[in-house]
């Protein structure tokens, strides 16, 4: 039996640190102050899935200090974000591992995670840090104190291309680009899986330098293979708004498919509604209604979209809600364990089988594709732009695909180099 919601959703006072209760009134004044290691890009081509997540944090911190901080154990925190930019470097995000830990004191770190990871690792492993990533590909058998509570790329984007097949039967020829990267090589191999299951025919992939700036020649190029589905892989925000300019400029009328598609009203704006209709993604905005199902483990989504962008208007992104769900995981582990250590943290996270997900249960798994049960791995929500605003259709369940494609996924990971062995 795993940990219930309602075992971890009960804080000392009677009140909820998840779930889509109100934050909770500690009525003890806080007398320390507890710092989290925010560590990823804030600046340059990835700064995307790395700032607007500390501007989340920020907000979440706010509101969890003006409710008068947290109870673990017999002491109350007020809760600090110590923020180091990696620059997506290995180098840079070693610096600021071992600053954000060293000097700053902090009791566990959050990171994207991809390129910058190898350059953390060993310190994260000789310092017994508790870490978190974005990225599941980061997981192998020698990163025991890494943790993937939250996003589980590229695996879930099987369930946008199981929507897709289902609900357009007709599409059956797919082109897929990504840019050359630790974030998009993993979502190729994923994307050529679940197409591969739906009975859709990858006809093309482009796989294109991070460098790229004129990206007409590869949207020709692709567009020449005649696709009723382009899919976008998980390119960067900037490159999912160039290519859909020029898709939208060379005539492009098929199926649309991304992992994410941040800031799309600008590409709304930039081409057109009709374009734009039904372009399928992974990540919902937080004034979704199907947020406030009582499953969502999350408080008042709705409210913290609206206090998130009248501190940041226009920044919203993939990002910014999922670091904050990882804090607030964090704390329930925290208050488990009646401790702040990392360890104890970690202990206490790992000590049920599964654990709640901000959008459901989910277990602990990850060892057929990981090498190691360190990834939360549930249910997750499949977006379509409709009329020009971002609408989540349905809830994929990631298991149940898995438990049906597990050996064609593990192929196409294998083709790609992928795996937790070939890595290492």
């Amino acid at each position: 039996m795993g940990i219930t919601r309602r075992d971890l959703l009960t804080a000392t006072a009677g009140t909820a640190v998840l779930g889509s209760t109100v934050i909770p009134r500690i009525g003890l004044g806080a007398t320390k102050t507890l710092k989290i290691g925010f560590l990823a890009p804030l600046t340059g081509e990835v700064s995307a899935w790395g700032l607007p997540g500390l501007y989340g944090c920020e907000v979440l911190v706010k509101n969890i200090n003006a409710a008068g901080g947290v109870q673990i154990g017999e002491d109350t925190y007020t809760l600090e974000i110590a923020s180091f930019d990696d620059e997506y470097l290995p180098d840079k995000a070693l610096q600021g591992f071992k600053k954000i830990v060293s000097e700053e004191g902090a009791k566990f770190v959050m990171m994207l995670g991809g390129d910058p990871w190898p350059g953390v690792q060993r310190f994260a492993n000789q310092s017994k840090m508790l870490a978190t990533t974005l990225l599941p590909s980061d997981l192998s058998p020698d990163t025991p104190y890494l943790l993937a509570p939250c996003e589980v790329h590229p695996i879930y984007n099987v369930t946008g291309v199981e929507y897709l097949a289902r609900n357009f039967p007709d599409a059956k020829r797919a082109v897929i680009c990504a840019q050359n990267d630790s974030l998009g090589i993993p979502s190729v191999a994923t994307y050529e899986a679940a197409f591969e299951a739906a009975g859709i025919e990858v006809v093309d992939v482009n796989i294109f330098d991070p460098a790229t700036t004129d990206f007409a020649p590869l949207v020709t190029s692709l567009m020449a293979k005649k696709p009723d589905i382009f899919c976008y892989d998980t390119a960067y925000a900037d490159f999912v708004n160039l290519i859909a300019q020029q898709l939208h400029i060379q005539g492009y009328k098929g199926l649309q498919i991304s992992c994410t598609c941040d800031n799309y009203p600008q590409i709304v704006e930039k081409t057109s509604k009709e374009f734009m209709e039904g372009f399928i993604f992974q990540f919902p905005d937080f004034d979704d209604p199907k947020l406030n199902e009582p499953f969502i483990n999350f408080p008042e989504p709705n409210k913290f979209f609206a206090d998130y962008n009248a501190a940041h208007p226009g920044t919203w992104t993939a990002v910014s809600w999922e670091y904050p769900s990882i804090v607030l995981q964090w704390i329930a582990g925290a208050k488990l364990a009646g401790s702040v250590e990392p360890m104890q943290v970690l202990e206490a996270m790992k000590s049920k089988p599964s654990w709640p997900h901000i959008f459901g249960e989910a277990d602990w798994w990850g060892q057929d594709l990981w090498g190691i049960n360190n990834a939360l791995v549930g249910k997750w929500p499949v977006v379509v732009i409709r009329d020009g605003k971002a609408t989540i259709a349905e809830f994929g369940d990631i298991p149940a695909w898995w438990a049906k494609n597990k050996d064609v996924l593990i192929k196409r990971m294998r083709e790609r180099n992928q795996m937790w062995d070939q890595r290492a």
